[in-house]
């Protein structure tokens, strides 16, 4: 509804209040990297081979050279073979070095690690050699428990609220992530990280929601991407924590159990009352702005209250909205193929820092310092160029980046690392921006379920994204590749969308956004702050409604 911009403004568009609630909603996001990239640190590949302590028994004097020696066959590199050994046989000592053993075959009794390294998810589940594709196939059902948690939780926070689904996702990331830990089996591992990713995909959908509800027009940048911020400093936390705790469990109970010390937030964290109104709640929506408007020291002039009748409650939507309305079925389709390209991108980078032949414990740290800049600049970056060409640049430079490095040698790690920083950078970049601008584009109505359904989209790439990867057996290239040509394709397509900077949000689904006529104003400046462009955006609005 179009007065609740007056609202906004009466009340502050970044005042104490919202910079609470955008910090609140923001520390769970520290948690985030823990989850979605944490399990590249469990699985470190380490040296092994197989277990031929059937050896022993008939001399069990032998060295573990002369062991391995007598046992396991030799690579092209003069190496033991880590996934075959001789077939075990019956002949006495004398006659095995005597002769020697051809026949090989598959580890029938397991694999050997050594002794020093700390318990990891390789070593401990043996996901190496037939089993090795558990790791990927892993993340992949991770990914898949972020693509159910956006189809659940967009929908769910449109009907019982954001603060509720926050909250649920909170508690049971930090419960079935500590769960995590003590596993025994690794498919109860895949179910709870399932479980997991679920959660984490709520957190983040509903955070968005409740840092573009509550605060202005020119502040919504502002307040989303510093959500994003802590994600960022998140992954570079990751980076130090998992250089330090090599035990995975440990290091999954330190990246699970903080979440519970947030416990208080049932008492502090506020509904968005952008919601309320449009739910008709109108006395509760009342209470949070009062109390909103005391903590900013500001003063919401009684006629405007007033104007929050129950009866101009707007009409309810559904996910059937997004595609029954022409103008919000292109949005929709449109911003799910961006999302689509940027959780490609961003996760084939992300969950392949092994792969560029450096420390991955620096390229990690390295990835998490990029990611801080890379959505800080966003913020100035909307208010300059706009969402559209921002969002559209950023995409084509992620996908180019990763072209490129398609076409170098594989030995060329310091150029390949380089280029897949930069990648990252405009990657992480061009995601930020894609929550802001579908946060602008959604009516608050269906605002989480068009959010939560371009989420999915994003989820979907993200199941992709580790399976991909395993085409580098056939070519190193071949993923690389994959991940660069999306985003090009989401660039273009960019193009278009309207552009909604300086514009208020929308809140029902029955006019189009943003409203044609508001193009001919281009006497607006490129900051998207003064409080004289709001009100000029709203009164064009209203007139095109009114129409």
């Amino acid at each position: 509804m179009t007065e609740f911009g007056d609202l906004m403004n009466a009340l502050g568009e970044f005042g104490l209040y919202q910079k609470l609630v955008v910090l609140l909603i923001s520390l769970p996001l520290l948690l985030n990297p823990f989850q979605t990239i944490g399990q590249v640190f469990m699985v470190v590949d380490v040296p092994h081979h197989c277990n031929t302590s059937w050896i022993l028994a008939i001399d069990p004097n032998l060295t573990e050279e002369e062991q391995l020696n007598l046992t396991l066959p030799r690579d092209a590199d003069g190496e033991y073979d880590q996934c075959s050994m001789y077939s075990p046989v019956d002949w006495n000592l004398s006659s095995i070095v005597a002769y020697g053993l051809n026949t090989t075959e598959k580890c029938r009794n397991g694999w050997v690690y050594p002794s020093a390294q700390p318990p990891s998810l390789l070593t401990e589940f043996d996901l190496v050699c037939d089993r090795k594709d558990l790791n990927d196939i892993s993340q992949a059902i991770f990914m898949a428990g972020l693509f159910l948690g956006a189809m659940i939780s967009g929908p769910l926070s449109d009907r019982i609220g954001r603060r509720p689904v926050f909250l649920i996702s909170m508690f049971a990331q930090g419960l079935f992530g500590v769960g995590t830990a003590f596993v025994p089996h690794f498919y109860l591992y895949m179910a709870f990280r399932c479980i997991v990713g679920a959660a984490a995909s709520g957190v983040m959908i509903t955070a968005l929601a409740l840092a573009t509800e509550w605060v202005g027009v020119s502040a919504r940048p502002k307040a989303v991407l510093f959500s994003h911020c802590c994600f960022a400093i998140g992954q570079m936390i990751l980076a130090g924590l998992s250089y330090g705790i090599r035990n995975w469990r440990l290091l999954e109970i330190a990246g699970s159990a903080p979440m519970f010390a947030l416990f208080f937030y049932i008492w502090v964290l506020p509904e968005s009352a952008r919601w309320l109104v449009t739910k008709g709640k109108i006395e509760e929506a009342k209470k949070v702005l009062q109390k909103a408007a005391s903590v900013n020291k500001s003063t919401i002039p009684a006629e405007l209250l007033e104007q929050l009748k129950p009866e101009k409650k707007t009409k309810s939507g559904n996910i059937l909205d997004l595609f029954r309305k022409k103008h919000l079925r292109n949005l929709t389709l449109i911003m799910s193929c961006i999302w689509f390209a940027d959780s490609l991108v961003y996760y084939g980078l992300s969950l392949n820092v092994t792969g560029f032949g450096l420390d991955i414990y620096l390229t990690q740290l390295a990835f998490g310092s990029v990611e801080l800049p890379a959505r800080y600049s966003c913020i100035y970056l909307l208010q300059w160029f706009g969402r559209k060409k921002t969002q559209s640049v950023l995409l084509l430079l992620s996908g180019i980046m990763c072209l490129i490095i398609s076409g170098i040698p594989e030995a060329q790690v310091i150029a390949t690392t380089v280029l897949a920083i930069i990648g990252k950078f405009t990657a992480t970049a061009s995601f930020s921006t894609s929550y802001v601008y579908s946060a602008e584009l959604f009516p608050t109505v269906v605002r989480q379920t068009g959010v939560g359904l371009c989420s999915m989209a994003a989820r979907a790439a993200g199941i992709l994204a580790p399976l991909i990867h395993l085409l580098d057996q056939y070519h190193h290239a071949i993923p690389i590749a994959i991940y660069g040509s999306a985003p090009v394709v989401g660039g273009l397509l960019c193009y278009l969308l309207p552009e909604t900077r300086g514009v208020d949000l929308p809140d029902d689904t029955r006019a189009s956004f943003p409203p044609p006529s508001s193009k001919k104003l281009q006497f607006f400046s490129k900051q998207d702050s003064t409080v004289d462009e709001v009100h000029l955006e709203k009164d064009v609005y209203r007139c095109s409604e009114s129409k």
